[in-house]
């Protein structure tokens, strides 16, 4: 009997290591949190090969978009879909709309994102848009260039911004802190989200598919939604007809929500006053689209989120979101 247990103990079943797959720049600074979130459970951080987590910080994708991949961002990519053994993959960004989240969450990966962590600094950046707008800095910044001394006076004079109407598409974060800063300026607010039910007591909501019934009454149409088969080119040629005059445009949402070359030519017509738009449907936007040169428009890199502070903010998250997953795994 005593030899049979030994040969049971010698036999004894070893757990094998959890591969968690990150860059060399995020293990550096994460390896002492993961390793006392994972309280003595066996662990390896990995660069490349077959891992069971897998985190994808800001500097994986660097200066990649979803449309051109730099080769250390294609490398990681590549390596996340032919890792075997993964089961979760946590992204720096507040979408996982890229191909290659598709194509892991149609494996049966899950996929998070960090939504939340960088909402007050977008909705800030897009507030900073539409204050630009609405006090004329795009038209002060060419006098500015061209030494010309030009008060905003007569026609350029400036509307006041109370009573006016944001209808904010999306309440996620995002949306949420856009409502309340708009607020503060006295402007009226009205929001679009997934379903009817009401965003707030005293602001009027519909779903998507009745985005139409706003926006007769919409001075500052802020596009603050997620990038679904709900939201895919969402605002096109009839949404803009329905606009009054003279309105105007803030994107900090995806570039496929909107009809790019509809957008543009409400630009040219009047319709469109001005946009502050930070996403495009193709990104880098090409040296040639027309929206480089508008005088109305204000174009940014898709930076609307980006802050000194969001690193640590997405490290939270995920090893928050990484004690979660042990608990159950």
């Amino acid at each position: 009997m005593g030899g049979h247990r030994e040969g049971i103990r010698g036999h004894r079943r070893v757990t094998p290591p959890l591969r968690l797959l990150l860059s060399a720049n995020a293990a550096a600074q994460l390896a002492e949190p993961i390793r006392e979130r994972m309280a003595g459970r066996p662990h390896l951080l990995v660069e490349t090969g077959d891992a069971d987590i897998a985190f994808v910080s800001r500097d994986v994708t660097g200066l990649s978009t979803k449309h051109r991949l730099e080769p250390r961002t294609q490398a990681f990519y590549e390596n996340l879909l032919a890792a075997p053994s993964l089961r979760w993959v946590h992204v720096h960004s507040a979408g996982a709309d890229r191909p290659v989240f598709v194509q892991l969450r149609e494996r049966a990966v899950t996929v998070t994102t960090s939504s939340g962590n960088n909402a007050a600094v977008v909705a800030q950046t897009a507030v900073a848009g539409l204050l630009a707008l609405a006090r004329r800095f795009p038209q002060l910044a060419v006098a500015q260039r061209a030494h010309a001394w030009a008060p905003l006076i007569g026609s350029r004079m400036p509307h006041d911004l109370e009573g006016q109407q944001a209808t904010i598409v999306g309440w996620g974060p995002i949306g949420r802190q856009l409502a309340r800063y708009l607020q503060m300026f006295g402007m009226k607010v009205a929001v679009v989200r997934s379903s009817a039910a009401p965003a707030a007591p005293d602001i009027p909501t519909v779903a998507f598919e009745q985005l139409a019934e706003v926006l007769p009454a919409t001075d500052w149409l802020v596009l603050a939604c997620p990038l679904t088969d709900r939201t895919h080119g969402l605002i096109g040629p009839a949404a803009l007809a329905l606009l009054p005059e003279g309105s105007h445009l803030l994107n900090v949402a995806r570039g496929e929500v909107v009809d790019e070359a509809a957008i543009v030519e409400a630009l040219r017509s009047g319709r469109l006053a001005g946009a502050f738009l930070d996403v495009f449907a193709y990104e880098p936007l090409p040296a040639e689209s027309p929206l480089w040169d508008l005088p109305n428009v204000i174009a940014t890199p898709h930076s609307a989120g980006f802050s000194s502070g969001n690193a640590q903010r997405v490290a939270a998250m995920f090893l928050d979101n990484l004690t979660d997953w042990l608990s159950r795994h």
